[in-house]
């Protein structure tokens, strides 16, 4: 079997060129080098990893084209070596200790010189840093400096995940000395030059399991200009209030720029006393606060708005399934039991209502997607997958603290003060142009500009909502946008259709929130805010702040060299996406890890699903009732040649026609589970194919219990996680004859045609020899 892509490959016109790049090593040996500038990865064959690892940073030059069509490079000089730790299990093989990482992209084993195992057993995860870097004709050499625990231990996904990001993780003694110097409550002299708002009625609307209230809101109908309209109160718990700039607490909090959620566990940007105590505006305790206290208009339009600090009391604790059952039935036992804040709930509906429409008016983009929640037992084991469901609670709340942000981001560019804004921009000309093909390649009326507004997006997702591929569409134009960064340099936010954004509701959780209070507070005191000496940026940092330079275009006219003041915010500014970044692939992993585990006591089972992603090494499904998304790959999907058509976003089988594109359903078979690689391959599962489930191996494909590999990786996704480029070939079809994974339990039928299929060929074999001798 083999895939034709129908984009256009090109040949290296630029061979001998030299660059530099960070190396991403694979799992079976090879690597690539991302080049700094954004151009397409650079293959690197074996022998040219032997002497690099991963996240390496290497000049090459290209020497070649391979057989795929990809460039192929060769390392002159090794600039850096990473500084990140590697996490692996501690082995001894024929007397010699080593080290296997739980990250086969370093494909090689630390070899650990006698004594330098510390406390660690056998079996242990361990924690290594290197003393002797790879070489041509000889391994890594490094010393344990950390034992995490066995491998089963609870919470162990997380303690590896932590590390191999480079989440902190523990605070600086300091940090904890000064948390431990803060009051228990607000203190009298805490109250002075703030507005009491203690007898407002404002509550906090949050999830069931949610454990620090950084936002609470009140509203009350009221005359905007010559009509009717509302005051809406947003109130923040105000941070800035006890982390002073360039203390303990304030260094630990830039350090870690946001706070870390995995599912039974949360990695807090602050200590748990600020978190969870001072700075949580829990129910029926005085907090302090900083207030955005909105005048809104029926067209939803806030017409005027202030800051000031406050000092406030929270008369309720509500949850989202909670005030969703009051505004559903105002008489059920929920709103019975709440009955003096029932009005208030009201209210604070209709405001959303009037901000929603609001929303519609200015094109802004609106697209349901399906969020799933792990929900794990003691143990930290998976019991199942739900599916988040949003409700108008959800909503309510949501719209008011984007009518906050919009505030505070147009206070801060009315005050002429640099801050960090939240900027969201359109689509890169190279995502525009292949959304543009896919639209007219789908039949879709509708198409985008060369300079689209957010409208028009909106506008492509309501006409073709009723269509039965909405879906393959909605995503599509979902995944043609930037993501969002923070920068002192304000260009809008394209998603939300507003000329200026920024973040300023949750300070507990994120750092640029809170340099925007102290922002806010600096304007309302007619002074200025100085940011302080900030830590040098990590590897995070680095990498985004490369990727962002490679999108910028030549200027026209020489810039103006930047100020220092200027230069210190989009440092801050970068180091906070970054992280952001970093917090997101961290709470990924795990996520992957746990579905993973929970997927390897399904192998065998069939379920149905969706394609949720096509490549031109296969298709990802994404499970109905699991809602976990696997691999199928090209050579499961039959014997048929395949197009990847790039306009289209499908595959297409030459001799049938056959298609495979988002949202096209399909039924599947878990047949291989790679817990180290994080990944999971499924089968297709054909009609009138008799499959019979069976229970799986103790030992699974992923290595079993040990979870350790070969370093060579036995399955389909391993192979083709980075050969989606132009000309890529698939191997042939299982059913073709070659053998399928041993995961995968054969019914009676397959047995019965693989022994027929033996015997015949077995006939023939006899056949052919008797008459080669006749002759």
């Amino acid at each position: 079997m083999y895939i034709k892509n129908l984009s256009q490959s090109k040949s290296p016109s630029n061979l001998l060129e030299e660059f530099e790049g960070i190396i991403q090593g694979h799992r079976d040996g090879h690597g690539f080098v991302v080049r700094d500038s954004g151009d397409p990865d650079v293959y690197l064959p074996p022998n040219e990893m032997r002497a690099v690892l991963h996240k390496d940073r290497v000049k090459i030059r290209i020497v070649r084209s391979d057989r795929r069509g990809r460039p192929e490079g060769r390392v002159l000089e090794i600039i850096e070596r990473s500084q990140q730790p590697i996490i692996g299990r501690l082995l001894q093989e024929s007397g010699v200790w080593l080290v296997a990482p739980e990250d086969k992209r370093y494909g090689q084993d630390v070899l650990i010189p006698k004594g330098a195992t510390g406390t660690a057993k056998t079996g242990q995860v361990v924690v290594v840093e290197l003393t002797e870097p790879p070489a041509l004709f000889g391994q890594p050499v490094g010393r344990v400096t950390e034992v995490l625990g066995e491998v089963d231990d609870p919470g162990m996904e997380i303690e590896i995940a932590v590390r191999k990001y480079g989440v902190p993780h523990e605070f600086s003694e300091a940090c904890l000395s000064e948390a431990k110097a803060l009051p228990d409550k607000v203190r009298p002299a805490d109250k002075r030059a703030r507005v009491d708002l203690t007898d407002i009625p404002l509550v906090t609307i949050d999830g069931e399991d949610a454990r620090d209230f950084d936002d609470a809101v009140y509203c009350e109908p009221a005359r905007v200009g010559r009509g009717k309209g509302w005051r809406l109160l947003v109130a923040i718990a105000d941070v800035s209030a006890y982390v002073q700039t360039g203390s303990g607490i304030d260094i630990d909090a830039y350090d870690r720029a946001t706070s870390v959620y995995f599912p039974r566990r949360v990695i807090p940007m602050l200590p748990e006393k600020l978190s969870n105590g001072l700075c949580s505006l829990n129910p029926e305790v005085e907090r302090l606060c900083m207030v955005c206290d909105m005048m809104i208009n029926a067209k939803g339009e806030i017409h005027a708005y202030q800051f000031y600090p406050a000092v406030m009391w929270s008369h309720a604790r509500f949850t989202y399934t909670e005030v969703a059952a009051i505004l559903a039935n105002t008489r059920g036992p929920e709103a019975a039991r709440r009955k003096d804040l029932v009005p208030h709930l009201l209210d604070l509906h209709d405001v959303y209502r009037a901000l929603l429409a609001s929303r519609h008016t200015r094109g802004a983009v609106d697209f349901e997607t399906t969020e799933t929640q792990i929900v794990c037992d003691d143990s930290g084991r998976i019991e199942k997958i739900v599916p988040r469901t949003r409700n108008d609670a959800h909503r309510l709340i949501e719209e008011a603290m984007l009518a906050a942000n919009v505030c505070s981001a147009d206070f801060i560019a009315q005050g002429k003060h640099p801050g960090l804004f939240r900027v969201h921009e359109g689509p890169t000309p190279e995502k525009r142009e292949l959304l543009a093909n896919y639209l007219k390649a789908m039949g879709v009326g509708l198409s985008i500009s060369d300079e689209p507004s957010p409208g028009e997006f909106q506008a492509i997702a309501e006409a073709t909502k009723e269509r039965p591929d909405s879906q393959q569409i909605h995503t599509m134009l979902l995944r043609s946008m930037q993501q969002a960064i923070y920068t002192p340099i304000n260009s809008g936010h394209f998603g939300l259709a507003f000329e200026a954004y920024t973040h300023f509701t949750s300070p507990i959780r994120r750092y640029p929130d809170l340099l925007v209070h102290r922002v806010i507070k600096a304007i309302l005191g007619q002074s200025r805010y100085q940011l302080p000496a900030l830590p040098t940026p990590g590897e995070a940092h680095t990498k985004l702040a490369r990727r962002l330079a490679s999108r910028v275009k030549e200027p026209t006219e020489k810039p103006r060299k930047a100020s220092a003041e200027t230069q210190a915010w989009e440092a801050a500014g970068l180091h906070c996406s970054a992280n952001e970044r970093r917090a997101d692939e961290a709470s990924r992993d795990v996520e992957a890890w746990l579905k993973c585990k929970y997927m390897r006591e399904h192998l065998g089972e069939e379920f149905g699903g969706v394609v949720s992603s096509v490549t031109s090494f296969g298709i990802f499904v994404t499970l109905d009732a699991m809602y976990v998304e696997g691999l199928v790959h090209i050579t499961e999907l039959g014997g048929e040649y395949f197009k990847f058509d790039e306009s289209r976003q499908e595959l297409r089988g030459e001799r049938t026609g056959i298609r495979y594109a988002i949202g096209s359903r399909v039924r599947v078979q878990v047949s291989r589970v790679d817990l180290d690689g994080r990944k999971i391959d499924f089968r297709l599962v054909t009609e009138g194919e008799d499959l019979m489930v069976r229970p799986p191996r103790e030992k699974s494909s992923a290595g079993g219990p040990a979870g350790r590999t070969s370093g060579k990786s036995s399955g389909q996704a391993g192979r083709a996680e980075r050969s989606s480029g132009p000309g890529s070939k698939g191997a042939k079809n299982p059913e073709r004859g070659a053998r399928p994974p041993e995961s995968v339990p054969r019914s009676p039928i397959q047995a019965l045609k693989a022994s027929v299929k033996k015997a015949t060929a077995a006939a023939k074999k006899k056949t052919s020899k008797g008459r080669k001798t006749h002759r």
